[in-house]
């Protein structure tokens, strides 16, 4: 199970984060001129991403993503080298458009997630980012070409590592979701 690779930063096994991360500065993956976004707070809902939008390192299967709130995200250089991936995508991925690492993703429209970005933590130059807590989208992977016969190894080895799988995200999350829809449509009282 060990050689199924999951992600370069997980595959040897979680890190625990540190209870007083408060956030850091993230960087692209460019020798001169690097992308810099400062995060002013610490991130939520680490998780490993199997769906096909997040951006991934170069042979990893899953991405690494967490949020923060978008009034603390601020790029601090080389924000022209940003470009939206994907303008009609709830996610407004912004990603360097030299090394095409995603920087931020804000949620602008109304939905559950509105006033958050999305991030990929092992891009901090910091330490101690809270680990990812599950593996969301595992599915997914298969749509990037993934061998299908190997899924049960890929939910073993997310065991061993210790992030439980799901094929959307994690029950409590998926649970907001829904309160925020029956809110909205007066299924539930706001």
């Amino acid at each position: 199970m060990a050689d199924i690779g999951i992600h370069p930063h997980l595959d040897g096994g979680l890190k625990k984060g540190a209870a007083t991360f408060a956030g850091g500065t993230l960087v692209c993956e460019c020798t001169t001129n690097p992308v810099k976004v400062k995060i002013k707070s610490d991130i939520a809902h680490n998780h490993a991403c199997g769906c096909t939008k997040c951006w991934k390192p170069e042979g990893a299967a899953f991405s690494i993503v967490a949020v923060a709130p978008s009034e603390s995200v601020e790029v601090i250089e080389n924000g022209d080298k940003l470009v939206v991936v994907d303008a009609n995508a709830l996610i407004q991925r912004h990603a360097c458009k030299e090394c095409g690492v995603h920087m931020h993703g804000p949620v602008e429209r109304d939905h559950p997630f509105q006033g958050l970005s999305f991030l990929h933590p092992e891009r901090f130059e910091e330490d101690g980012w809270a680990e990812p807590g599950f593996a969301a989208f595992v599915s997914s992977i298969i749509e990037n070409g993934f061998e299908p016969a190997q899924m049960d190894g890929v939910r073993a080895r997310l065991h061993q590592l210790g992030l439980e799988p799901y094929d959307c995200l994690a029950p409590g999350l998926m649970d907001y979701i829904a309160t925020w829809t029956a809110k909205r449509s007066g299924a539930l009282p706001a």
